[in-house]
């Protein structure tokens, strides 16, 4: 209550000052009060500010206050209000294709459209995984089972609606049992096992092409406690591509997470390799960074088309994202993939200890997935 009453009678002598202005520029004497002292500095405050309580400055400051906190409340809620709407809308819209026929060689301008998006993703974490070095590639499946994926990225200029081309966009989810490659932490499958670290699995980075396509073949995320399952997203701009194949240096313009509907999640679960995932399962209602993601306008689940009769014969999903490639985000690596391996960043929070097949030729201006594998750093 003291210390109350001590902010109102500094707030209240500061407005008094303004109606008297040889008040400003008295001594500020500092020194310990006793038990009395205090009592007769509370009965002198409460005084003072009954005094000042009627001046005009102060009047106006309580004004000023009052429309301050109201519009700060109602902003607030709005925000929420508006986010809410947001995550409850996406969830809710279906975003299986009505397209017919897709298949991995599907032309960018059929999946896209004339229209060209340009809203602005939000910025989302990178999580506590990503890994610095992996290798430039076109398939990042490795050995991992699942259902496939064929990824379609297209990435625009917010300031000019543009294609962003050459850009190094880096790809990373955990496999069909929810485990990251290229790491060693709690919570990571069995955090034991250290030859994880050297793992390169469901990692890689590709460029944009000339319509600012980046294309990747993969698995269906797993997915694992606390998240709903999600594909990271990276893009690196101004970097070098080096002799073994792999990214180094640049800047990073936009770091994002893409979702996929819960009725598409829910059946991709109950296929082989996916029904061994005994970790909890997180909705895309429940997901802190979905929701963040959710922006007004943006939408961050992608939108996909069966490539067979059912989910089993694989998925072409893509989507379109507008960045602002005047922007320099800051990421942290977890680990570091060079030529004898992983090693663990000193900046890593999470402590702790060759190629893909399947690739489709054509050209990446055609739409068709293509490309080689590099070696790691």
């Amino acid at each position: 209550m003291i210390k109350t009453i001590s902010v109102l009678l500094a707030t209240a002598i500061a407005a008094c000052a303004l109606s008297n202005p040889t008040s400003a520029h008295q001594t500020d004497t500092r020194r310990a009060l006793s038990t009395d002292q205090r009592k007769l500095f509370v009965t002198n405050a409460k005084h003072a500010l009954g005094e000042c309580t009627n001046t005009e400055p102060m009047r106006k400051l309580q004004e000023r206050a009052v429309v301050r906190r109201a519009e700060a409340i109602e902003n607030l809620r709005r925000e929420r209000r508006q986010r809410r709407l947001d995550v409850d809308t996406v969830v809710a819209t279906s975003h299986e294709s009505s397209l017919t026929g897709v298949t991995a060689d599907t032309s960018s301008s059929v999946l896209f459209g004339d229209e060209v998006a340009c809203v602005l993703e939000p910025e989302v974490t990178y999580g506590p995984y990503y890994v610095l070095g992996e290798y430039i590639r076109s398939d990042m499946r490795e050995d991992q089972p699942g259902v496939d994926m064929y990824i379609d990225v297209q990435v625009i200029d917010v300031s000019s609606c543009e294609p962003v081309t050459d850009m190094y966009v880096d790809f990373w989810h955990a496999n069909a049992t929810g485990v990251y490659s290229g790491v060693e932490a709690d919570g990571n499958g069995d955090s034991s096992d250290t030859t994880n670290l050297d793992k390169t699995f469901l990692r890689g980075v590709t460029p944009t092409d000339d319509d600012g396509v980046a294309q990747m073949i993969s698995i269906f995320p797993g997915h694992y406690v606390e998240r709903a399952t999600h594909l990271h997203f990276i893009g690196n701009y101004n970097g070098t591509v080096l002799e073994n194949g792999t990214y180094s240096g640049g800047s990073v313009a936009h770091v994002g997470q893409f979702f996929f509907d819960q009725d598409l999640i829910t059946s991709v679960n109950e296929q082989d390799t996916y029904v061994t995932n005994t970790q909890e399962i997180t909705l895309n209602a429940d997901d802190m960074w979905l929701q963040a993601a959710a922006a007004d306008e943006y939408d961050p689940i992608m939108e996909y088309a069966l490539l067979g009769d059912s989910v089993a014969d694989g998925l072409f999903v893509w989507i379109s994202l507008a960045v602002d490639m005047t922007a320099a985000q800051e990421v942290e690596e977890a680990a570091t993939l060079t030529a004898d391996g992983g090693v663990i960043s000193s900046n890593s929070v999470i402590g702790g200890g060759a190629g893909g097949s399947g690739n489709f030729g054509g050209s990446m201006g055609s739409g068709n997935f293509a490309g080689s594998v590099g070696s790691p750093q």
